[in-house]
């Protein structure tokens, strides 16, 4: 007890699960559900992962000649905890325990930074918490960068509230935070620095926030000028945070809507009536502020950047960054005070959008049935291309069929090797995977034609009126795998 005296923190959280053990482990296991309502996960590039880590596992026992791993020290943590699982269960129970602890880490995160910034647990908030935490980077697969952020809002919490020593265990966080992804720990350092130095330097905040405005076109400016960039498709003043509630179809458009908009409107009104009390108006400018600056990110950085050493670009940029918004608005929310019509709000969004994720994740869960029954007939250790298209979804869905190679085949178009972002390698000319990135983002789109060096070539393609069927055909040199495409998506509604 004599410890726990010397860090308040500590105390701070012990009580908590002391007291709300019930409340702890039933949010735990309602928020881990969707990672078990299906026979697969379904969230874009986990099905990617998940053969990777089974290739991984063919190269330490040299069953792959011409394919090898590389030491890594970032992007790796997920495919790591895959790995680790795999020796003990099954390639099924290991994603599941993988993606579970991810979510737990995310989701408790996310939970303890804005306890942290409202100064008590924001129970009510669960429910939306738990829709962030299966928003648009889940359901992208960005898995790495996924658990780097919610190790990160933990170690946020810790420099937030805890005090003298407390804060140096923070520190403990950064190794696995970096191994997971560098975007954590870049957000981690920016965040941690300008919440320090906005305690600190209480009558300079609008400088602060002026200096970090000045810092955030520099960075645009010198990213512009010394990377090759790809610009942004979309108007991007479009993502604030809600977005990450926009998946599959416009429904989602309104639930983001019946979420956010009423409780924002509310928040507003608070803020302004409490503006004089000091708990509630010092963190409501360093959360504001920092949105702010975030959504500054969202306008000012490029779609893409090619960092030195890889071949395919960091995507995404603006899009993982508004994962970061929606915490912080989570953060607001939970300044205000508790009202019953906030968590039936927050519940009844909450039941619409999982609601929606399971139809619409049982749709893409039927497509990996059917690539499964389809590779099964095909003789052992084919290589097999994927012709899956996404119609215009803000979200990738067809790397799930790599996933379906596992044990069976080869999914010749596996895009990790090229593009040198990831721990396997590949030589040219090695049989099982496509080494050149460019010919992989043809294959992707439809739109490569097999030469005479490619190995016997299987195509898996929709098909049918709606999409939602798959069907198989052999590919012969000169062919292209681009395939009639059913004019709606299988994510449409009758």
């Amino acid at each position: 007890m004599q410890a726990n005296a010397q860090f308040p923190l500590v105390k701070a959280a012990e009580q908590f699960i002391r007291r709300r053990w019930l409340f702890v482990a039933a949010v735990s296991t309602a928020v881990l559900l969707p990672c078990f309502w299906h026979k697969h996960i379904e969230a874009g590039d986990l099905g990617s992962h998940v053969y990777n880590a089974w290739l991984a596992q063919l190269i330490r026992h040299g069953r792959l000649p011409g394919l090898w791993m590389v030491p890594q020290w970032n992007n790796v943590a997920f495919d790591l905890l895959l790995s680790g699982f795999a020796k003990i269960f099954n390639w099924a129970w290991a994603e599941r325990l993988a993606v579970s602890l991810c979510v737990l880490i995310f989701f408790w995160g996310v939970f303890a930074l804005v306890s942290a910034a409202a100064g008590r647990p924001p129970m009510f908030l669960a429910p939306l918490i738990a829709v962030i935490s299966y928003g648009w980077t889940f359901e992208q697969g960005f898995m790495n960068f996924y658990l780097s952020l919610g190790l990160s809002f933990f170690a946020l919490a810790i420099l937030w509230r805890g005090r003298g020593r407390e804060r140096i265990a923070a520190l403990v966080l950064v190794p696995p935070i970096v191994l997971a992804h560098p975007l954590g720990l870049t957000w981690l350092v920016g965040a941690a620095f300008y919440g320090l130095a906005m305690e600190k330097f209480r009558r300079y905040n609008f400088l602060l926030f002026a200096a970090a405005t000045l810092l955030v076109v520099c960075i645009s400016v010198y990213v512009e000028h010394h990377f090759v960039v790809y610009p942004a498709r979309h108007a991007l003043y479009l993502y604030n945070g809600a977005d990450q509630v926009v998946l599959f179809s416009r429904a989602y458009e309104l639930v983001a809507l019946a979420l956010f908009l009423p409780v924002l409107l509310a928040l507003a009104i608070e803020l302004s009536r409490r503006r004089s009390d000091v708990e509630v108006r010092q963190p409501a400018n360093v959360l504001l502020q920092m949105y702010l600056i975030l959504q500054l990110l969202v306008l000012a950085l490029p779609y893409g950047v090619l960092l030195p050493g890889y071949s395919a670009p960091i995507s995404f940029l603006p899009h993982r960054l508004t994962t970061l918004s929606a915490v912080l608005i989570c953060g607001l929310l939970g300044l205000m005070q508790p009202r019953k019509w906030h968590l039936v709000t927050y519940a009844a969004g909450a039941a619409i959008f999982f609601g929606l994720l399971y139809r619409d994740t049982g749709i893409i869960n039927s497509l990996e049935e059917q690539s499964e029954r389809l590779v099964s007939r095909l003789p052992l250790g084919q290589r097999v291309v994927f012709t899956i298209r996404d119609r215009g979804l803000r979200l990738f869905i067809e790397h799930f069929a790599d996933r379906s190679c596992v044990n069976h085949c080869f999914s010749y178009g596996n895009y990790e090797p090229s593009s040198r972002q990831f721990r396997i390698r590949a030589m040219p000319g090695n049989g099982v995977v496509m080494t050149d990135f460019a010919a992989v983002t043809r294959m992707e789109n439809g739109q490569y034609q097999v030469t005479p060096e490619d190995p016997p070539l299987y195509e898996i393609y929709q098909c049918g009126q709606r999409g939602r069927e798959l069907c198989v055909r052999s590919l012969s040199a000169g062919e292209k795998n681009d395939t009639p495409f059913p004019e709606k998506s299988p994510f449409a509604v009758r």
